[in-house]
């Protein structure tokens, strides 16, 4: 729980920071850019890329950061490329999303197996059950009626999604772009 802690501690001085803020404003501006690219396949399953710079920048700079970033990102997006109608509870998601890939990625190494269980628990807690009932609200529809549709998107997008974000990861972690952004 100490370590927890000192993890928000840790990603909450990172906002002291200029670089912060300069490659976090970046990879806002990345992740709406990208959420232009997004493909609404129905009224409930849409597919983007979107949410890696989010999990970029919680792997950087932890999930105070992370969450921040993924709440300017979301109402940015929205204003730029309105979906639908306005709800704080996606934005709600974009930011629990992130603060739970901070907790998982800040100051961790990354390894397949702690991206998956990010994945996971994302996917379970934020998209599956939280998304679920935010679309239950908005559009009078029963929970239970969606949530299989939801739950065979989740169960397709976290493989991929994992194996994205790990090889990205990595990637920038052997071109040393990660440890040049730290200093």
């Amino acid at each position: 729980m100490k370590q927890l802690k000192q993890q928000f501690v840790d990603s909450w001085h990172e906002l002291r920071k200029t670089k912060v803020m300069a490659v976090a404003a970046m990879l806002i501006a990345i992740g709406v850019i990208l959420g232009f690219f997004s493909v609404q396949l129905t009224e409930f399953i849409r597919i983007g890329f979107s949410g890696i710079p989010n999990e970029l920048a919680s792997m950087l700079f932890g999930p105070v950061v992370g969450g921040i970033m993924g709440g300017i990102g979301d109402i940015l997006k929205f204003l730029i490329k309105p979906t639908g109608p306005y709800f704080f509870g996606y934005t709600l998601n974009a930011m629990l999303g992130p603060v739970i890939y901070g907790i998982f990625f800040y100051h961790r190494p990354i390894q397949l197996g702690r991206v998956v269980a990010a994945k996971i628990t994302v996917a379970l807690l934020v998209n599956l059950l939280l998304g679920t009932w935010w679309l239950t609200i908005l559009y009078g529809k029963g929970f239970l009626a969606i949530l299989p549709a939801r739950f065979i998107k989740q169960v397709v997008s976290v493989p991929i999604d994992s194996v994205i974000f790990y090889v990205l990861a990595k990637t920038l972690e052997r071109s040393k772009a990660i440890s040049m952004i730290k200093k």
